[in-house]
């Protein structure tokens, strides 16, 4: 793509600014900002993975994972911040995925052990098991406030607060992986993915492009299940105080 060709696609972002305009919703800064920081973000990312494509050092590789998962963690835990602790049980659920994703894929031979497979394919891992973790912390929280006569009634009944709070984690680790379910049912027929439309665009075989496209697929699936209930087992105690009760009054601030 030429650089007039990029510079022309600055027309839909006119759009949006100017919808937003007439239907004053008063999106324009957000929009403006999205943009500029969207194109730099990218632009020096990948000016920094050519220059680790090209080092081909393990180091690089795993800095560039570290700082996805740490910039994911804060992403999500900004969801749940006066839940004490919460940050790092999401970088350790994160973690925990990307772990077993990478050595799964590398074990049975599946890709190549090359920043050209490693990062991007972390990079989705990551992002997608972001996204579900937001959203199992966001059902936590309305579970935390509907179901607060049920939690409390099992803990005035002798249950632990690990048995009280287990309806209410099931129910989110489903809200959770809801959005990666749907994606995998429609796939293909209401949406080409962004992989495999990309290789297309790139001239790569279509039947290729849909080799691999699967691949991701199926790696998001297991990587949505891993992050929605380790988080949901990694955070079950931070919800109660250490003497035992719900932080309902704290989760309702949030």
């Amino acid at each position: 793509m030429s650089n007039l060709a990029l510079a022309s696609t600055l027309v839909f972002v006119a759009v949006t600014i100017l919808l937003s305009m007439r239907q004053k919703l008063g999106l324009e800064k957000e929009i403006i900002v999205g943009t500029i920081r969207s194109a730099v973000q990218l632009l020096f990312v990948g000016y920094v993975l050519h220059m680790v494509f090209d080092a081909k050092h393990p180091l690089f590789m795993v800095v560039i994972v570290a700082a996805m998962i740490a910039v994911a963690t804060w992403n999500v835990g900004k969801r749940a911040k006066e839940i004490p602790g919460i940050k790092t049980r999401i970088a350790l659920a994160l973690a925990c995925t990307e772990a077993v994703t990478m050595a799964l894929l590398l074990g049975f031979g599946i890709i190549e052990a090359i920043p050209q497979f490693i990062i991007p394919i972390s990079g989705i891992t990551i992002g997608s098991s972001m996204i579900v973790a937001g959203l199992f912390l966001n059902a936590m929280k309305r579970e935390m406030d509907a179901a607060r006569g049920e939690i409390e009634a099992l803990l005035a009944l002798g249950a632990t607060a690990k048995q009280a709070i287990h309806a209410s984690i099931k129910r989110s680790v489903r809200s959770g992986m809801i959005p990666t379910l749907d994606g995998m049912k429609t796939t293909g027929l209401v949406q080409l993915p962004g992989m495999m439309t990309g290789m297309i665009a790139a001239g790569a075989d279509p039947v290729e492009a849909v080799r691999y496209q699967i691949l991701i697929m199926f790696v998001l699936s297991s990587a949505a299940a891993l992050t929605a209930m380790l988080l949901g087992l990694l955070s079950a105690p931070l919800w109660f105080t250490e003497d035992g009760r719900l932080r309902v009054q704290d989760v309702k601030k949030l």
